[in-house]
């Protein structure tokens, strides 16, 4: 195994011990958001909550914003994919 192997798998063993996961009954295990990501979407829970913005605009927004992260790690997916092999 090469030094850059090993580092690499050495980062993916560093990713998946910082990623979040609680099991929730009925569901099984269930990937939490980082810190930034709960504080954005309970501002939008309160928000809405408070009544400031209506329930369907806080579902498109929140909707978007899982879109977009999804889009972003995927990209970043292919951009690690192609490091790899080269």
């Amino acid at each position: 195994m090469s030094a850059l192997t090993r580092q690499l798998s050495g980062t993916r063993e560093t990713l998946q011990a910082f990623t979040r996961r609680v099991n929730v009954p009925w569901l099984g295990e269930v990937a939490v958001p980082p810190p930034d990501k709960l504080t954005y979407y309970a501002g939008i829970g309160v928000l809405t909550a408070f009544q400031v913005i209506e329930w369907p605009l806080a579902l498109v927004i929140t909707a978007g914003h899982l879109l977009a992260d999804q889009h972003l790690s995927g990209l970043a997916k292919g951009l690690g994919e192609a490091l790899e092999s080269a």
